[in-house]
């Protein structure tokens, strides 16, 4: 029995879920990165960003190889970057809005005074 789309596609996004993922596919879209250039940008424990960087790996967004003591990961395809440019034109979108919003009711409140 197979999986409908809208499933898989909430489980892709549940996989994407964790901000220690998200922050590794920002770094890894200007290009593959050794293990200990990511732990230094994003400064959380050894095994919190190996735990999180297996989960990207399983699901196959991103790719890892050895170059001798060296893991280079690396993400598995462009779509990923394109993925992650949209949440950010999307968020920017977002924010925008809530930013109209907020002043507008600043605006209202000083009228009210």
């Amino acid at each position: 029995m197979s999986v409908p789309l809208y499933q898989a596609k909430a489980e892709f996004f549940r996989m994407l879920g964790h901000p220690v993922r998200i922050r590794v596919l920002e770094l890894l879209q200007d290009g593959p990165m050794p293990v200990r250039d990511l732990l230094a940008a994003i400064e959380v424990e050894p095994s919190s960003l190996s735990q999180q960087l297996a989960v990207l790996r399983r699901s196959g967004i991103v790719a890892s190889t050895r170059e001798g003591s060296t893991v280079v990961y690396e993400l598995a395809g462009g779509d990923v970057a394109d993925l992650m440019k949209a949440a950010r034109r999307i968020l920017t979108e977002m924010l925008a809005g809530r930013n109209e919003l907020l002043a507008e009711l600043q605006e209202v409140e000083v009228v009210a005074r």
